[in-house]
């Protein structure tokens, strides 16, 4: 008897989907023996092209009349620079290059979801069973936008909490530091010591537990969305009304891909001020 292949469901589609290369299978919460190898290699990439397009503009740039990408690169960089000294009140010679580098590199990595959603999976799902990296296309998983995976974000916020010790150290100096996690804000009574350490320990975990969530949860749902109308065409394929499916498709992916240019630009522009406001929070004293 002849069997038909049927393609996957939609529930199956967007598991497929969201699901990483990863090395090994997650056993448990926090695992931190398992890599998403996808989440590496486009952060990666997306690093690169930042630092490859600053060095193009920084050695093609001229004195007189700019050129468009090199206005546009100055541009970015006069406003990092702006907001840097409003809110950091020190030397600032890290930290100007740091925004700039977070802004450039979230901008980018959000970028890759501009891209069609399947275009990389499918290639990956056809070339990683001919390159014998799996024994079928079904095994194949890809997902090209690192700041959709939590760890991912988790990660460069932590890295901002590791920037918030440093200079809270460095500016207020060890026992300054401590002095301020015991008698900050409460007052420096010793009945009043273990409420400021809590409250303090507190402040650090949710600025950098929301910092990295918000970006994860915006690039998720944006991740989504475009799955979503991704179904809408290949219900369009299998519908009588076929035609106001494809064109329902090609309007919502229109639309949906204009309003995440802003969402791509904001949330870059969001990570890079909340890491300027920490960061600045870190130079002043209670």
């Amino acid at each position: 008897m002849a069997t038909t292949e049927h393609g996957p469901t939609a529930s199956e589609y967007i598991v497929h989907h969201l699901t990483h290369l990863s090395s090994g299978k997650q056993t448990f919460i926090v695992d931190f023996s398992v890599i998403n190898l996808d989440t590496m290699f486009y952060s990666i990439l997306s690093g690169l092209i930042v630092i490859l397009l600053l060095r193009m503009v920084a050695k093609r740039a001229t004195a007189g009349v700019p050129g468009r990408l090199q206005g546009f690169v100055e541009m970015v960089i006069d406003m990092v620079e702006t907001q840097s000294k409003s809110i950091v009140h020190g030397n600032r010679e890290f930290i100007a290059p740091l925004a700039l580098t977070v802004f450039c590199w979230i901008v980018v990595m959000n970028t890759w979801d501009l891209l069609p959603v399947d275009l990389f999976p499918t290639i990956w799902e056809k070339a990683a069973p001919a390159l014998g990296l799996v024994s079928n296309e079904h095994e194949a998983f890809m997902r090209i936008v690192p700041t959709a995976d939590l760890n991912g974000a988790l990660g460069m916020s932590l890295g901002v909490f590791c920037l918030m010790i440093y200079y809270s150290i460095k500016i207020k100096g060890v026992g300054g530091f401590v002095h301020e996690l015991f008698c900050a804000p409460f007052g420096n009574h010793p009945a009043l010591w273990l409420p400021n350490l809590g409250l303090n320990i507190i402040e650090f975990v949710a600025k950098t537990v929301s910092l990295g969530m918000r970006l994860f949860g915006n690039m998720y749902a944006g991740e989504l969305v475009f799955m979503l109308i991704a179904l809408l065409g290949s219900a369009a394929a299998l519908s009588m009304g076929g035609a106001f499916l494809f064109l329902g498709h090609i309007l919502a992916g229109t639309v949906w891909a204009i309003f995440h240019i802003l969402i791509v630009l904001l949330q870059g522009f969001i990570f890079m001020m909340l890491t300027l406001v920490y960061i600045g929070q870190a130079h002043s004293h209670h």
